[in-house]
């Protein structure tokens, strides 16, 4: 029988060509905080909004956001044009509306206001191998963005926003039975050690992050109820030591750095562990035929602008360099989307 082949189509193409449209549209809307305006108000007019928003765009020309969020499925209508009333879905009024403790807005924030601009550079830094905005005259990313509170606070909603189904897919999918304590280096708002130690009322859980990131961490972590068993300490995880603990977590902190300062974070966390005890690197670890997580390679490019020398990995490269820090085994765990848990055993 003979095959059947799809003509050729400008389609695909057309479409991730123009991928940067559909991103801006809801990117903005974020960024306006649209979702959270509709969440109070439960529906609103085109002329409600542009009021609220203090839009001075045309009429046409807002209807014509609106309707391209209505279009994606962001947002819900009744009516067209001047008599339509608009709500949000019900996606975007959970996970978009900045007042619900579910809100994953603050990696869009972070990308509107940061990520969007450097990535605009991407051939250049294809071309010239030179990462993006402050990297590129010599400054260290975190350095900076650690010394701006508002630009800190909005890098850790971002980083809380992208990796909550991966941290929600560890503490219930991994195996803790065997376990009492657990460091988060590089913890952050302290988010994983809460998710733990709330699904795993025997775990007692260390978020270990530069000081600036202590005060937002200890804030986090009393709003959670749970400062019996989450502590956030301060502390550089490549200049001093990883407190100790049954098990060493970091979620999205390999890919920030090159190998061999990948192979130094393993080494650190090899230390902090008995016997036993795991190192987990929760990241889009990329597959291994290198073209199904299209997430993972995106987000190793994005290390290339962002900071020139990260990269995200695959597991055998996970494997070779836990082999080369001395552990004994190591096994992956898929969590959430293109979210996996890599584990290393000493």
């Amino acid at each position: 029988m003979e095959m059947q082949h799809s003509s050729p189509s400008p389609e695909t193409i057309l479409k991730i060509g123009t991928g940067f449209w559909a991103s801006k549209v809801l990117l903005t809307a974020v960024n306006l905080q649209l979702f959270t305006r509709l969440a109070l108000k439960q529906t609103m007019t085109a002329a409600d909004i542009k009021d609220t928003l203090h839009l001075k765009c045309t009429d046409r020309h807002l209807f014509d956001f609106l309707d391209t969020l209505t279009g994606f499925g962001f947002l819900e209508r009744t009516g067209l044009l001047g008599q339509a009333v608009y709500a949000n879905s019900q996606d975007t009024d959970l996970f978009l509306d900045k007042n619900k403790p579910s809100y994953i807005g603050g990696m869009l924030e972070f990308m509107n206001n940061r990520l969007y601009a450097n990535w605009a550079n991407l051939e250049d830094s294809l071309v010239t191998g030179l990462p993006q905005g402050e990297a590129r005259i010599g400054k260290n990313m975190f350095e900076d963005i650690y010394k701006d509170p508002q630009m800190l606070k909005l890098f850790i909603q971002g980083m809380t926003g992208i990796q909550m189904g991966g941290f929600i897919g560890f503490a219930e999918k991994f195996d803790f039975s065997p376990y009492k304590t657990l460091t988060d280096a590089g913890g952050s708002a302290g988010t994983l050690s809460l998710v733990v130690a709330k699904h795993q009322p025997h775990m007692s859980c260390t978020t270990l992050d530069l000081p600036p990131v202590e005060p937002i961490a200890r804030e986090t972590i009393d709003q959670f109820g749970l400062a019996d068993r989450v502590k956030a300490v301060s502390g550089d995880f490549f200049t001093g030591s990883i407190p100790q603990a049954d098990i060493v977590v970091m979620g999205n902190i390999i890919h920030d750095w090159d190998e061999e300062k990948k192979i130094v974070l393993f080494k650190k966390a090899y230390e902090a562990l008995p016997a036993g005890g795991c190192f987990v690197a929760i990241e889009n670890i990329i597959d291994e035929d290198r073209k199904h997580n299209l997430f993972g390679l995106m987000m190793s490019l994005n290390m290339l602008v962002e900071t020139g020398t990260g990269f995200d990995y695959t597991f055998s490269d996970f494997k070779g360099w836990a082999q080369i820090a001395g552990f004994k085994s190591t096994a992956i765990l898929p969590l959430a989307g293109p979210t996996s848990a890599a584990i290393a055993y000493k």
